[in-house]
């Protein structure tokens, strides 16, 4: 199986971590501990709980399993980067980001210490029996929010720390100048989308009609069965589970979706069919005629509105 080994582009003003979510399946396999301060006295609650999780956000040269679709492959990252990761995290300030299970944005949590593992006897994590490799990022995360300590630390919903980010990899670094303008200007987009609805409350809709969604989890199933082939790109079908799933889209996904979808009409005379080439399999991905009918109407319906 393919291995590939993901890189930081420091020129790059996305790459590295955005933020460190809990989860309860964290994909490096290593948990969190939950550190609570033993009170002094058993019959009074004399000390309150610390409420400060443990573990490690990356741990170096680990394969991590991943798929899209028919291709699986593994995921690793090397002790140089994640030691760039995790000084990047601090030098733009993501201290107070965090989320719960990869989706929604947590207040109160807040990563206190962060340190990689130089020694393996002596280490700090060593005293609460984590045997890690030298290389790995450690964080401490102090709980400030009731909801998340009572009712997913406590109870073992969550066990995890994982990392949200953007890499690449030395195989697309060495191949940037294959992809075509129109990909780059996506997947540029794309991220540019994601870092904004951390910071901002972008206005997002979810109204397109079932129609919409049914072409692309048409596309997303055949595509299952039958693999993607040389078919689109990660940010077609991300955008095939975005539509297929009723997610909302922002208005900038909204332009694009209707810019695709126009485009590349003339793609159905000679694709008829999912098995006849990309363009059908690729097209019902955005939504399909009925994904150009509704992006068009939106769009006319917010620019009339003053929001576009």
């Amino acid at each position: 199986m393919k291995i590939i080994e993901l890189l930081i582009d420091e020129e790059e003003l996305y790459s590295g971590i955005e933020a460190i979510s809990i989860v309860d399946r964290p994909a490096i396999q290593e948990n969190f501990i939950a550190l609570s301060e033993q009170p002094k006295v058993k019959l009074a609650e004399v000390d309150k709980e610390k409420r400060i999780l443990m573990g490690a956000a990356l741990v170096p040269n680990k394969n991590i399993y991943r798929s899209e679709g028919e291709d699986e492959y593994y995921i690793y990252f090397s002790e140089d980067t994640v030691r760039k990761a995790s000084e990047l995290f601090l030098m733009r300030g993501n201290q107070n980001k965090s989320t719960l299970e990869h989706e929604a944005s947590l207040s109160g949590l807040s990563v206190v210490e962060s340190w990689i593992i130089e020694d393996d006897v002596h280490d700090k994590s060593r005293k609460y029996d984590m045997d890690l490799p030298v290389g790995t990022w450690m964080v401490s995360m102090k709980v400030n929010n009731d909801d998340v300590w009572e009712n997913y630390v406590k109870t073992g919903k969550v066990s995890g720390f994982s990392i949200e980010g953007y890499f690449t990899d030395k195989v697309n670094m060495s191949e940037l100048n294959q992809i075509t303008e129109e990909e780059a200007e996506d997947i540029l987009v794309e991220m540019a989308d994601y870092i904004a609805s951390k910071k901002l409350k972008l206005e997002s809709y979810s109204d397109y009609p079932d129609s919409v969604s049914n072409n692309a989890k048409r596309a997303l199933e055949w595509a299952d069965e039958n693999g993607w082939g040389s078919c689109g790109t990660a940010v077609g079908k991300r955008r095939a589970s975005q539509l297929a799933s009723k997610s909302s889209i922002t208005v900038s996904t909204i332009k694009r979706m209707y810019s695709y979808l126009s485009r590349h009409a003339p793609d159905l005379k000679s694709s008829k069919s999912y098995s006849d080439g990309c363009g059908k399999l690729m097209y019902d991905s955005w939504g399909g005629k009925a994904g150009l009918r509704w992006s068009k109407n939106k769009l006319k319906e917010l620019d009339n509105n003053g929001n576009n």
